[in-house]
């Protein structure tokens, strides 16, 4: 792959000629690819074939890259692809969360498409709220329709700009900012990052960066958690913008435990050493991360509203075989056994709720939403399972 020449430059720069040089070798590995559980449906599940991403609770590396729209679970929310750096997150809110257990209120400013907002759901104390905002409303249907698949009460889903967020007066104890950034650390995985990478590109974003931190800010609660992550390399972006935050709202930049075997990266700033950590391929398991945990000064107040848990309307349930799995997550009509009840059905798979059909007797209308519809009609014969009930 052909690297812009200023990013090489630069890049080199703050590396170093070691750690570059193990970049660099990474563009002729194959990325790694992981996922992450929903603990709350898969408790008596297990990875076929995998390894435990070891600073995320319920993270696994995968042998292989399987073609996941093919595997019903995916569809289901059992479990959601994400690139294991940024799961890093789970190791930050492990440590640095209220210690008493007690519910908060939580942000995800920048949400799409929900991998950290579905690991947020997962991680916070039970009766939670979570908003998770997205302000491109092409991004945001996306969002929305992992969280649903992702099955937790007390999330919504807005389609906000930060600035109009901040204007309600709402306020968080936990906020992630995962920045929209250059992309420098996705170079290898996605080659449209590096299409779309210039110097002015990397000047544009870190003063958009600081914009949405400010608004954030605003919306943080005394003593509330603001964890700012980027998928970039840049100090610009990254570093420099940290000590700005640390200046201009004297933030508390908080330390986060890591184990030398996992290669984390911390500040290549000069002459900057606040704890930083950065996962660069090749060195780190993973693509290109930077997070950062900060503390609005302040005690953080003794209660936050609670979630109460709801439960869905309870409609009859039919199991589907992996044929007729698939039939119905292409939008197709489906056949169910007489004696199931007409109306209104779930329709699972391995126990598991896929969706709702309307049943009329003859056939059972599909009510899976349409865009979420699988648009391929090259469907396997045999399933796959990347999942398996322990």
């Amino acid at each position: 792959m052909l690297l812009p020449k200023e990013f090489i430059e630069y890049t080199h720069e703050i590396m170093g000629e070691e750690r570059f040089g193990r970049y660099l070798k990474s563009f002729d590995e194959l990325p790694p690819v992981s996922i992450r559980l929903n603990p709350r449906k898969t408790a008596d599940m297990t990875v076929v074939k995998g390894q435990e991403v070891p600073w995320c609770r319920h993270g696994y590396y995968l042998e292989k890259r399987p073609n996941f729209t093919f595997d019903p679970l995916f569809h289901a929310g059992c479990y959601y692809v994400q690139e294991a750096a940024s799961m890093f997150l789970d190791e930050v809110l492990q440590q640095h969360l209220p210690t008493d257990g007690r519910p908060v209120a939580a942000l995800d400013l920048c949400a799409a498409p929900g991998g950290k907002s579905t690991l947020m759901l997962s991680a916070l104390p039970e009766g939670s709220t979570l908003c998770s905002n997205e302000p491109v409303r092409q991004r945001a249907s996306v969002l929305r329709e992992n969280i649903a698949k992702w099955g937790y009460a007390g999330c919504t889903v807005a389609n906000s700009y930060p600035k109009d967020i901040r204007k309600t007066g709402q306020r968080f104890d936990v906020i992630l900012c995962d920045v929209p950034c250059s992309g420098e650390g996705m170079f290898r995985k996605d080659e449209a990052t590096v299409r779309e990478w210039s110097p002015q590109n990397v000047e544009r974003c870190w003063r958009l960066q600081r914009d949405i931190v400010a608004d954030a800010w605003a919306c943080l609660n005394d003593g509330g958690l603001l964890v700012y992550s980027t998928c970039t390399f840049n100090t610009k972006e990254n570093e420099e913008n940290i000590r700005w935050i640390q200046e201009e709202f004297d933030a508390e930049v908080l330390p986060v435990d890591t184990r030398p075997e996992w290669n984390v990266t911390g500040s290549l700033l000069d002459g900057f050493t606040a704890p930083v950590y950065r996962f660069i391929p090749g060195i780190s398991c993973g693509e290109g991360l930077f997070m950062c945990a900060l503390r609005k000064r302040g005690h953080l107040r003794a209660t936050a509203p609670s979630y109460p848990p709801t439960s869905a309307p309870s409609y009859p349930r039919t199991p589907l075989d992996y044929p007729q799995a698939m039939a119905y997550l292409r939008g197709e009509a489906i056949v169910l056994p007489a004696n199931t009840p007409r109306g209104i059905v779930e329709v699972t798979f391995e126990g598991f709720t896929l969706g709702q059909v309307k049943n009329i007797g003859t056939r059972a209308n599909n009510l899976y939403p349409k865009e979420w519809r699988i648009k391929t009609t090259h469907i396997p014969t045999e399933y796959e399972a990347i999942l398996r009930h322990t």
